[in-house]
């Protein structure tokens, strides 16, 4: 062979000769995810995780997000598994085997203040109602397969709709068992949507409450005592053992972290789980999700189903929170200013926040932040319990 045949054959083998539009493509929209996550800093501890593992994902011959599999060894005539890419062995180990969704849910109660929940426990209603998003697209994603000609079958279905949560951790644990296919747009319309709550929900917020009621000021919250949030985890979790023990594993990771939080005895793990843990799996679990934006698994047309689905789901939720909050006002002894229902989504806490910034557009004076933090954390709890219930029942309705 050649000097020059050499060089063609070395020609052949790089990124110039192989790529393919769709992959240049989506290594567009993950720069865009870069951007967002930089310069706009939209869900940055995400979106540029999941923005570069797309990148990786879409490197032509570098295999990187091939998963191990079971491959014939001429040599020994038998099945042996192939190592896989370096995103692929990732996701192997934390996305298929549902590990990280968990690990992160541990992280998220160490951090979590359950006190104003506790301290006012009807505002766990508004977390139920927010999740109203949940069902109404998951009827969509079934009538958009009836009318419009997409493929969506009852547990992508669920999948889709678990987005209305807004709950990352939970779409991606319920996408990964029922829906793997869909893993990639799911998780990546869950998180985008988090990311725009402060962009998507004000309008909405606006659009459904009267000047008067954004002006609401609400009563101080009670001081709760350190055994009451010792026992609230345990109670949590006996509960959901005996009612819908399929949610057990989120519902089990969040608890969990949220005891070694309030026990006071456990200072180092706590602090673990708030930071060296979540932070770890934060980095492997972008990077897995990016994997699912290789341009074969995302370029179709049901992608585009799923973002419109995504959008609606947390439309949604945001407006069934705050629905309810505006009849509890009206039902209720004390003031409940209804922005705070638009919190029961559980994007922790930027939901509250955004809840708060929108009262004090109205009156500056007026202070929702703890009171948002009720329905916040409630939102966390209803989605993973709503995950728990479609994971029983929707392989049994197949």
């Amino acid at each position: 062979m050649s000097f020059i045949d050499v060089l063609h054959e070395i020609f052949l083998t790089t990124g110039v000769m192989n790529f393919e539009l769709g992959q240049v493509v989506m290594i567009f929209v993950s720069l865009i995810l870069i951007y967002l996550a930089i310069k706009k800093e939209f869900e940055p501890l995400l979106l540029l995780p999941i923005g570069f593992g797309g990148i990786l994902a879409n490197i032509p011959l570098a295999d990187i997000a091939k998963l191990p599999e079971l491959v014939f060894d001429p040599n020994t005539q038998q099945l042996v598994r192939s190592i896989g890419g370096f995103i692929g062995q990732i996701y192997n180990f934390g996305i298929e085997g549902g590990l990280f969704p968990l690990f992160i849910f541990i992280g998220i109660g160490a951090l979590t203040d359950f006190g104003p929940l506790i301290a006012n426990p009807k505002m766990a209603l508004l977390g139920a109602a927010a999740q109203l998003g949940i069902f109404t697209s998951l009827l969509g994603a079934l009538l958009m397969t009836k009318y419009l000609g997409f493929d969506f079958n009852l547990a992508d279905a669920a999948s889709i709709g678990i987005i209305g949560g807004a709950d990352g951790p939970t779409a991606i644990f319920l996408a990964s068992r029922l829906s793997p296919r869909l893993l990639g747009s799911i998780a990546v319309s869950a998180y985008s949507y988090m990311a725009l709550v402060p962009i998507i929900q004000p309008p909405i917020m606006r659009l459904l409450t009267t000047k008067k009621e954004r002006a609401i000021k609400m009563s101080q919250l009670r001081h709760v005592s350190k055994i009451e949030k010792i026992i609230f985890p345990l109670t949590v979790l006996g509960i959901c053992i005996l009612l819908l023990p399929s949610a057990t594993p989120l519902i089990g990771a969040l608890m969990f972290g949220n005891l070694i939080r309030e026990s006071g005895v456990t200072e180092r793990l706590s602090k673990t789980a708030q930071n060296e843990l979540i932070n770890l799996v934060t980095i492997m679990l972008g990077l897995s999700v990016g994997s699912k934006l290789s341009a074969d698994k995302f370029l179709r047309w049901e992608t585009i189903g799923v973002l419109l689905l995504g959008l609606f789901a947390f439309a949604i939720g945001t407006a069934g929170g705050i629905l309810l909050g505006k009849l509890m006002n009206k039902l209720s002894k004390t003031p409940v200013n209804p922005l705070i229902g638009s919190a029961g989504v559980s994007a922790v806490p930027m939901a509250a926040r955004v809840s708060n910034k929108v009262g004090q557009e109205t009156n500056p004076n007026n202070y929702l932040l703890m009171h948002a933090m009720g329905p916040n954390v409630a939102g966390v709890i209803g989605s993973a319990v709503v995950a728990g219930l479609l994971l029983a029942l929707v392989p049994k309705l197949m």
